[in-house]
């Protein structure tokens, strides 16, 4: 996998099989795939700092979420933050946005460090940080776009989102600009460590602990959450559709 068209179309495969076998995991896939397709259309327009050197970016860090997927599928090793987000797709308990910011979870707070420090090779890691925020803010800006349009999918939280004024993320506990700078703070660890294997373990112990506060978030928040679950739309492959059409407006 050398470019981002062939991210793309890999990631276009996964949503397929995802559609198919009614696999939750099809959620996280269709965000992914926009972002990445953002990120073609700004590389095309010349819109970055390095537009080769986001590409390269992209590519790295799209093929740890794709490695991930073939490893878990296969039975194969993987980070336990990715298990346990493959692991929670399969339950019908997790409201929609819960699957999403699994992936992310692991996606950002481990996976992109991992791959800024890769793209550099060996060069100044800040002069990535341009790169690498705008990755976050085209997510970030999709995740707030299927916020404000999840009434087709969950209309009872889109009801809440309204009265949250900003702080739904605590639903979920998880904030995508906590884990924008945790992301980027453990890059920079991850640059300087002599033993890099002893870094992403230590590293994906804690993100898989977050994974598992944001499953269960405490008493009072799993009971609304177990209420905007049986809100939400069951069939898997609809909801995968309408995310489809969601993140494409967003």
């Amino acid at each position: 996998m050398k470019t981002i068209d062939d991210v793309i179309l890999r990631m276009d495969q996964i949503v397929s099989e995802c559609t198919l076998k009614e696999s939750r995991i099809g959620y996280f896939a269709i965000l992914y795939r926009q972002v990445t397709i953002r990120i073609k259309e700004g590389i095309n327009n010349q819109e970055f700092e390095d537009n080769p050197r986001m590409e390269k970016l992209d590519v790295i860090f799209a093929k740890r979420f794709i490695d991930a997927y073939e490893s878990y599928h296969a039975g194969t090793t993987l980070t336990q933050s990715w298990k346990l987000a493959f692991d929670s797709s399969k339950s019908t308990s997790h409201i929609v946005l819960q699957h999403l910011l699994l992936g992310i979870n692991a996606h950002i707070n481990l996976d992109l460090g991992i791959a800024a420090v890769e793209s550099v090779n060996g060069q100044n890691i800040h002069s990535i940080l341009n790169n690498f925020n705008k990755i976050n803010e085209i997510l970030s800006e999709l995740v707030d776009g299927v916020k404000n349009n999840i009434g087709k999918i969950s209309p009872l939280f889109k009801f809440l989102i309204h009265f949250a004024k900003g702080k739904d993320e605590v639903l979920v506990n998880f904030s995508i600009k906590l884990a924008r700078d945790g992301a980027w703070k453990f890059a920079n660890e991850y640059l300087l460590h002599t033993n890099k294997k002893e870094c992403i373990l230590h590293r994906d112990q804690i993100i898989t602990g977050l994974a598992e506060s944001m499953i269960n978030p405490g008493k009072r928040l799993s009971r609304i959450i177990k209420i905007i679950s049986f809100t939400e739309w069951k069939s898997v492959s609809n909801t995968m559709d309408q995310l489809n059409q969601i993140t494409k407006l967003s």
